[in-house]
């Protein structure tokens, strides 16, 4: 399947929202139990390294990053976000959308990225490893989900393999 990688827009966000509320459907990747609105999303999400990953002319996965920290010393470290559309899962975008995502951020200055994966969504946890995240702890009983139970989450990270990042502020 061919898939096409481009940056997110204001205008994705019809589908964007769809695809993150059905990831919120399944219980597996997150703890929001709304979907944001737009200028929710925008504000708490890094302008760089947003990615849809589109079949045809239709949105079926997207990637994101947020920052970790404010402190300068973490300014090259963000936590991923990704999400691919219910009916295309499996396939092989998730794995193009964040081996592009991986590169967007190493270009934009990023030597760190981090995931916190839910304990059980294995598929996620399987697609990051593929990718080259390494498991690096485990958060027992981090957050609740939308039913009012602790869930444990994986956390994933992958450093840059590039030496040009010295980590100063």
């Amino acid at each position: 399947m061919t898939y096409q990688l481009r940056k997110m827009t204001e205008n994705d966000w019809p589908e964007v929202s769809r695809i993150y509320q059905e990831g919120m459907d399944t219980n597996l990747a997150t703890f929001q139990s709304e979907c944001p609105t737009w200028e929710e999303w925008d504000s708490s999400h890094l302008k760089d390294c947003r990615l849809v990953v589109t079949e045809g002319d239709v949105a079926i996965g997207w990637a994101a990053l947020t920052a970790v920290s404010g402190r300068c010393v973490y300014a090259g470290v963000a936590e991923v976000s990704i999400y691919i559309a219910e009916g295309c899962r499996g396939r092989g975008a998730g794995r193009e959308l964040l081996l592009e995502l991986v590169h967007c951020s190493e270009n934009s200055g990023f030597w760190t990225l981090q995931s916190g994966i839910m304990q059980d969504n294995t598929a996620s946890i399987r697609l990051h490893e593929s990718c080259g995240f390494r498991m690096v702890g485990c958060r027992e009983k981090i957050g609740r989900d939308r039913f009012g139970t602790w869930r444990n989450t994986i956390l994933m990270e992958k450093r840059s393999e590039s030496d040009r990042f010295d980590g100063s502020c």
